[in-house]
């Protein structure tokens, strides 16, 4: 563990100490929130912060870098205001494992000062604030991912993705929690606790980035970092009422991050963001891809960010076909996620350059059984010994997804390769009902016009109550097809509205649980997103806002 055979329950008590210290060297110092906290905690930043604060920390990353780039408010203001709302978004939700307040104030008055002095910005990033997952590596810095074992490794150097942040000008402010394992949808581990969801503190703010989830959706952040195998963005940026962008694999460098089986190629992991804005997705995606990442990390493609001309072709003879799964056929959506699907819909049915038609699930069980037997080919014995090393406990979710997972097995060298072509087989066929929709054949024979983009629920439900998001499908789908992946918020659950189906009568057990779950006031004011899928590498198509200036996007998730 650290070399001083100290109890689990030991490290985790210096791991918290260290973090609440980190919050205490803050000034203005932050304040106290209420004993009895509602169930909905994300007015109370409001009532605690300056007016001036308030309105730094809602405003959208893009505005902030106008306002930046033009001198009219200074880094050093907009970074403390941050530090001050992360911290009150700690003792709302449990979201963070470290502030930075000395690092990132200096860093702003050495921004001021340049913009000072050169009466211009330093980079497309200049001054703004992004908060990071905790096992993408600081030099330096604790680098743990959720496992007590791992307390005393630290980041050899910054991870690449954020020295690209960095030379544009940004500023790290805060780390964010992450799950024992990194493979929950939800967030909680023996270092820190649960991260619970801001918006119905009995709900998950989802995983495994659920620390930027709940820190962004209570605007301690307005930009993050995450990472995804299997919904690990989308979850949380769903749950909280974000957006959140899974990319393709090798769009976004990952040198300098921690977990287990880091080497492993048969489902890659992405870094992806998460932001109170698509502009911010944007904002990200593009300073990523300029940096010409693959010159350094050789694994990343040499695809420039692409201006599509598709909208400005809308309208002359185009059409932008969006595909519409209502279901994987496997577990049903819940009432509200159905009710957001409808609403958005019926909006984009009423645009004449958008054609809507249904998709149909092709064998998303069979997708689950590959990817699920492809994620712990070694048996999970990395990840058990990485736990067991310490003697903490198991966490709930951690037991599920391995201990009761039926796909876990120990592969021979022959299994992967057999899982892997399995992999591929079926990647081919998703791929043939894709170009299946194709009204036409291109100059080489190729299919044309087909389904630009799939609009599809997230989860099964909107943020599930805590230790049960045990349905992966709806995310877990497009990491085994490796689609780029948009999560958008829509609205939230209403209990009025948004009742129980009485009659339904499960398909099978995974059904029959979700269905279970949904007592719509337990699920009362929790956000409901919902996500578009793109093919594979034509991630700027789904990012959607073509689609967002039609329908105006989101219709209710005020804080």
């Amino acid at each position: 563990m650290d070399g001083s055979n100290r109890s689990w329950q030991e490290v985790a008590a210096t791991a918290q100490k260290l973090r609440d210290n980190s919050i205490s060297r803050i000034y203005p110092p932050v304040p106290d929130v209420p004993q009895d906290l509602a169930k909905n905690v994300t007015g109370i930043p409001k009532q605690l912060l300056t007016t001036d604060e308030v309105l730094i920390t809602e405003t959208a990353p893009e505005e902030l870098i106008t306002a930046l780039a033009s001198g009219k408010i200074s880094s050093a203001v907009i970074i403390n205001a941050f530090l001050r709302r992360a911290g009150l978004a700690q003792k709302l939700t449990n979201c963070i494992t470290e502030l930075l307040p000395e690092e990132a104030l200096s860093r702003a008055k050495f921004l001021d000062d340049y913009y000072s002095e050169h009466k211009s910005p330093i980079g497309p990033l200049h001054g703004l604030p992004i908060s990071v997952k905790e096992h993408i590596g600081m030099k330096g810095k604790g680098l743990n991912g959720g496992f007590v074992s791992w307390w005393d490794h630290k980041g050899e150097e910054d991870a690449y993705v954020l020295r690209i942040l960095w030379r544009a000008g940004c500023v790290f402010y805060a780390r964010t929690t992450e799950p024992q394992t990194l493979m929950h949808l939800e967030t909680s581990n023996n270092l820190y606790g649960i991260t619970v969801n801001p918006f119905n503190r009995d709900l998950t703010s989802g995983g495994s980035s659920g620390g930027e989830g709940a820190l962004i959706g209570l605007r301690g952040s307005c930009l993050g970092i995450g990472s995804d195998i299997g919904g690990s963005i989308r979850s949380p940026a769903a749950n909280c009422g974000l957006y959140g962008f899974r990319p393709t694999s090798y769009r976004v460098p990952v040198k300098g991050w921690t977990g287990t089986m880091l080497s492993e190629e048969q489902i890659v992991a992405v870094i992806g963001p998460i932001s109170t804005s698509l502009e911010g997705i944007k904002l990200f995606l593009k300073t990523i891809v300029a940096a010409k990442p693959w010159l350094i990390e050789p694994s990343c493609l040499p695809l420039p960010w692409k201006n599509l001309e598709l909208e400005h072709s809308l309208g002359q003879g185009k059409k932008l076909r969006v595909g519409v799964l209502w279901s994987d056929d496997i577990v049903k959506p819940h009432p509200p996620i159905t009710r957001a699907l409808k609403i958005v819909v019926d909006k984009l049915k009423d645009v004449n350059a958008i054609d809507v038609s249904d998709w149909d699930p092709y064998k998303h069980d069979e997708a689950w059984e590959i990817i699920a037997s492809l994620y712990f080919a070694d048996g999970a014995k990395e990840e058990t010994d990485t736990i067991n090393a310490s003697g903490e406990p198991w966490r709930p979710l951690s037991k599920f997804i391995i201990q009761e997972n039926p796909y876990v097995k120990t592969l021979s060298i022959p299994e992967l390769w057999q899982w892997t072509g399995r992999r591929e087989e079926y990647r081919g066929r998703y791929a043939e009902v894709w170009n299946q929709t194709a009204t036409r054949t291109g100059p080489n024979g190729e299919p044309a016009d087909m389904v630009d983009v799939i609009l599809a629920p997230v989860g099964p439900g909107a943020a599930p109550p805590l230790d049960s998001a045990k349905y992966w499908g709806y995310t877990s789908q497009w990491n085994l097809l490796d689609y780029p992946a948009l999560v958008f918020p829509v609205s939230k659950v209403d209990p009025d509205v948004d009742k129980v189906d009485k009659g339904y009568e499960p398909m099978n057990e995974k059904d029959a649980f979700n269905h279970r779950l949904y007592e719509p006031e337990k699920y009362r004011e929790a956000p409901v997103s919902l996500q578009l899928i793109g093919r594979r590498y034509e991630d700027e198509k789904a990012t959607f806002e073509y689609i967002k200036s039609q329908i105006g996007l989101p219709f209710d998730t005020g804080t």
